[in-house]
């Protein structure tokens, strides 16, 4: 699992296009503010390690969350980050989980839509910290 992390004082986004043919159809767009917007990459060495890598999946957003004071988060697929991919499957179902045990934790969680691919407007704090890659 690759982890690029953002602390967004705002990021907004919309839908362009599928990505995956078993995507649902729809036209969706949203926005936060003050929040971490994770950019992750489920790899196909997940696989059989899931738990390993959901816990540190959310270890390492509530730590850069609790750097900026946010209890919000935003995940976003992004399957750039390495040229391991595991399957869709596998990649929503850690995104969700991470999503629940984040929701569980009192944080608020969204996401861009899974599978399709998304236009989106990000500002960036200048703090090195802003911005933190995590290979789990």
């Amino acid at each position: 699992m690759k982890l690029l992390m953002f602390y967004a004082p705002s990021f907004w986004h919309r839908t362009f296009a599928k990505s995956l043919d078993e995507a649902p159809d729809l036209t969706e767009s949203g926005q936060a503010e003050d929040a971490v917007v994770v950019f992750y990459h489920a790899e196909a060495e997940d696989e059989g390690r899931e738990a390993k890598v959901l816990a540190k999946m959310v270890k390492n957003i509530k730590w850069l969350a609790g750097k900026f004071g946010t209890r919000r988060v935003v995940l976003h697929s992004f399957g750039h980050l390495s040229a391991s991919k595991a399957t869709p499957s596998l990649a929503r179902e850690l995104a969700g989980q991470s999503a629940q045990r984040l929701a569980n934790a009192g944080y608020e969680v969204s996401a861009t839509p899974f599978g399709y691919l998304n236009e989106w407007k990000m500002h960036v704090a200048g703090e090195s910290l802003a911005k933190v890659f995590k290979d789990i």
